[in-house]
């Protein structure tokens, strides 16, 4: 009996590998017949990212004194002293209305300038030549006014 299984076996298996060997009658390749198409990948295009724009340089050089008035809630004069390093400025603003000195420090964009007394007041306007001017915001109660200044 174990002859006659044995035998049974070895049939089937060599007639199942005649068949893998073999095309079908469709013409349709069948594994190992050595026709196998190699599936196509399309290449994947990585995303382009936008370049982030570069701000625009200074068009003026603010170190120096300037002399200035302020009028809103808060009404006087004051005096700037500024050093410039590239876009960033430092100094100091001396009110007169109420009496204070301050440290400030801001940038330029271009002819756009942005500064103040941290905690205190922020200033912005443009700056055009010998001059400059704008608004300020006093951070304390929201309240805001206009200012102009000039080169001393």
């Amino acid at each position: 009996m174990l002859r006659t299984t044995l035998a049974a076996l070895a049939v089937f298996s060599a007639a199942a590998l005649a068949a893998c060997g073999s095309s079908s009658a469709s013409g349709s390749p069948t594994p190992g017949s050595g026709s196998t198409a190699t599936p196509t990948v399309a290449p994947t295009v990585a995303p382009t990212v936008a370049p982030t724009p570069t701000p625009a340089p200074p068009t003026v050089d603010l170190t120096g004194s300037w002399t200035g008035q302020y009028s809103g809630p808060f009404n006087g004069t004051f005096t700037l002293t500024w050093t410039q390093t590239g876009a960033t400025v430092d100094g100091t603003i001396k009110l007169s209305s109420p009496p204070d000195t301050l440290h400030i420090n801001g940038t330029l964009t271009g002819s756009t300038i942005a500064f103040g007394a941290v905690g205190v007041v922020t200033y912005t306007g443009t700056v055009n030549g010998k001059s400059m001017s704008g608004s300020y915001t006093d951070l304390a109660n929201g309240h805001t006014g206009s200012w102009s200044a000039t080169e001393s």
